[in-house]
């Protein structure tokens, strides 16, 4: 028995836990947040607190999570991720709360306690991703495009 074979349905499985840990504390970070940016400051009702939850957990799943972290890094994910929250908050906000210049401050709150949450969620993710790539060598998530220089060889033409 090989110690250091890894099978690989166990490094999927990891990966998928990790995955759905992060997603699970990325929406508890939502709720929260809005909680504490829209609901106390704002009296919105909580079916509103969870539908800006659920959207802002998809979108930046989807978005900074699984195509910015790995390509632009943790801290710019975090800067898309606080931007992201914060327009998503203000946008939906501004049209469900009917309140325009005071829902920017919710976003702020909001915005800033999802982007301490998101620090976390960032930590696994990359932690889940050092393990896979331990166990299995892959093609690196960064996009290698290089740039190829020649000069031309004509032959010069005498008249």
């Amino acid at each position: 028995m090989d110690l250091f074979n890894i099978d690989q349905n166990e490094v999927e499985e990891v990966l998928n836990m990790n995955n759905m840990m992060a997603l699970v504390i990325k929406f508890v970070t939502c709720l929260v947040a809005y909680a504490v940016g829209l609901d106390l400051f704002f009296n919105a009702r909580w079916t509103d607190v969870a539908l800006f939850s659920l959207t802002t957990t998809v979108v930046s799943y989807l978005a900074g999570d699984r195509i910015l972290l790995s390509r632009i890094g943790n801290r710019n994910a975090l800067i898309a991720d606080f931007l992201l929250s914060y327009t998503i908050v203000w946008i939906f906000g501004s049209v469900l709360l009917h309140n325009y210049m005071q829902i920017a401050w919710g976003s702020i709150i909001s915005a800033a306690v999802i982007t301490v949450g998101e620090f976390f969620v960032h930590r696994i993710l990359l932690g889940s991703k050092s393990q896979g790539s331990q166990a299995r060598k892959t093609v690196p998530d960064r996009l290698a495009y290089g740039m190829e220089m020649s000069e031309e060889n004509d032959p010069i033409k005498k008249k």
